[in-house]
């Protein structure tokens, strides 16, 4: 049973791992819709390109075309990461794991509740303030500190390391 648990946490970790660089050129992130169209194709030959409320033709913010499908494109890859930390949480919650440390310093343990969302509802509102915090923080840190902005070109998912002039501290060597 242990080892069971273990593949599988090891495969939702790999989830979440970089992709290995074998010699496969990355994805240009600026693309017209005829480059999606065909991406399209070969991703998914039985439905192909799908796009009903035409987003592909849209240019947000008067930005160019090829800039909004940066920005959509980005969207679509944090928006599944996100879906997938989510799942891991919920189901290792649903399993009663948690720290086995207090969850504040005045010695509150975590939550013993049926549901993740009853856990989310009897956490404090400065520990929910933390959690959006550092999620700001780390939108804030990818918006300036890459070398190209995906809307402009730059490497679509990717996140940029952490600096030691930004970051002092042993935090400046993780990687996410």
């Amino acid at each position: 049973m242990k080892l069971v648990i273990a593949s599988l946490l090891a495969g939702c970790a790999a989830a979440f791992a970089p992709a290995s660089q074998s010699g496969r050129p990355s994805t240009a992130a600026r693309e017209s819709v005829a480059d999606l169209e065909s991406l399209a194709k070969k991703l998914n030959p039985l439905v192909g390109f799908y796009d009903p409320l035409d987003l592909s033709g849209k240019e947000f913010w008067g930005t160019s075309n090829e800039e909004t499908i940066g920005f959509l494109r980005e969207s679509e890859v944090k928006h599944g990461r996100i879906a997938m930390f989510a799942f891991v949480g919920y189901i290792v919650h649903a399993n009663g794991i948690h720290f086995p440390w207090a969850m504040q310093l005045d010695g509150t343990p975590f939550p013993t509740v049926s549901s993740a969302p009853e856990a989310w509802d009897s956490i404090s509102d400065a520990a929910k303030l933390q959690i959006f915090a550092f999620i700001g923080f780390l939108e804030f840190y990818r918006e300036v500190a890459c070398e190209k902005h995906y809307m402009k070109g730059g490497k679509i998912g990717e996140f940029p390391a952490f600096d030691a002039k930004v970051i002092p501290g042993p935090l400046s060597s993780f990687q996410f």
